[in-house]
């Protein structure tokens, strides 16, 4: 049967133990793991085989490219992510040369990505590895989860993949398919959740093969157990094994803790634009724009440039809606062309064209494709 609820759940386990007592480790991944590995492993190799994506990341053993996408994907798909894995790659192609690169820069080439913070670990991350002797790459699990930016999955991933260490690598991907093949119901992204997981995952981790098993588990969760279930267990490989599947919650799961209340803010953008005395054939041929860097490293978008902004509580309706992971922004931007820029502190005059060679938020990059038409191109 279905359950709309894990009380519902619960309350039908509870009675079918009362009236049959039956095996207490099929019911309780805490206590009995009664899972036949070789049998996941077998149908999840050959269900690999047959779907997985061709992908550069994976055709490499190299664990400087193997980071980069690590990094790159979290929080970010992978048709988005795979373009800025190929820029980085070919701008950067030795940990070196990130080492040795401006902060500016990889900011720049991280722009659209969001979660700005990955681009700074990443970079100094690499002057990390130059600075302690680790080039091209450093090979012990430990030397790895040293690294600004990096936790037990992005180290797990690059010990397995690179290196075919016995790591497991659990990205949201691997924590459903757990979740669901063992009907785990306590939330994964608790300290008390992780722990349980990973006791899991480390007795369902292959560990002759720990590459091929984190890449066909990672790709199993990404392409066929997806949140959206739909009629993929009919067709999945291990649904005889599932118990998520055979005590009908899986679409339940995984379970996250409750969600913090989303903060709205509101920002008034002010784009000034001034004319250049310089003329060709009649027509000023510079347009300069005041920008300014947000230097606050405990609110969004650290480091990165954008328009002269007024915060306020206002609750009018702005034109622009923006939303992160915890914030709803609304913004509106104010155009004021002027024949003298207006002295505001913080801030500096830049040619409009030079705009493209600093890094702006997505909000900001969102705003000027909306505005082109009455902007400078």
């Amino acid at each position: 049967m279905k359950y709309k609820s894990f009380s519902q759940k619960k309350l039908q386990i509870c009675a079918f133990f009362c009236n049959f007592a039956p095996d207490f480790g099929i019911f309780s991944p805490k206590f009995t793991n009664f899972m036949p590995n070789s049998f996941v492993y077998s149908n999840l190799y050959r269900w690999y085989e047959s779907n997985r994506r061709i992908l550069p990341w994976r055709e490499t053993e190299d664990a400087y490219f193997i980071w980069l996408s690590e990094v790159i994907l979290q929080q970010t798909r992978v048709a988005q992510g795979l373009d800025y894995y190929m820029r980085f790659v070919a701008r950067w192609p030795r940990v070196e040369d990130l080492a040795a690169a401006d902060e500016a820069e990889v900011l720049r080439e991280w722009q659209g990505l969001g979660y700005y913070s990955r681009a700074r670990n990443l970079h100094k991350a690499a002057q990390m590895i130059v600075a302690n002797g680790w080039a091209p790459f450093p090979t012990r699990f430990e030397d790895i989860r040293s690294l600004p930016g990096i936790g037990d999955y992005t180290a797990g991933a690059i010990s397995s993949f690179a290196y075919n260490q016995p790591y497991p690598a659990m990205d949201g991907n691997v924590y459903r398919v757990v979740a669901r093949l063992l009907d785990i119901d306590e939330p994964f992204d608790t300290t008390a959740g992780k722990k349980l997981f990973h006791q899991q995952i480390e007795t369902l981790l292959d560990h002759a093969h720990p590459r091929l098993f984190n890449s066909a588990i990672m790709e199993f969760g990404a392409l066929h157990c997806t949140p959206s279930l739909g009629d993929n267990c009919l067709t999945c490989p291990l649904q005889s094994v599932c118990l998520g599947y055979a005590h009908g919650t899986a679409e339940l799961l995984p379970v996250r803790k409750p969600r913090p209340k989303i903060r709205e803010r509101w920002f008034t953008y002010h784009i000034y634009l001034q004319q250049g005395q310089t003329c060709v054939n009649g027509q000023p041929s510079e347009i300069y724009t005041l920008i300014r860097k947000r230097e606050n490293p405990k609110d969004i978008w650290y480091h990165l440039y954008e328009f002269p902004c007024e915060e306020s509580n206002s609750e009018e309706a702005f034109e622009f809606t923006h939303v992160l992971s915890h914030q709803k922004l609304h913004a509106r931007y104010i155009i004021h062309k002027v024949q003298k820029m207006p002295e505001i502190p913080g801030t500096m005059l830049i040619h409009w064209e030079d705009l493209n060679e600093y890094a702006l938020s997505r909000l900001t990059l969102r705003v000027l494709d909306k505005l082109c038409t009455i902007l400078p191109r």
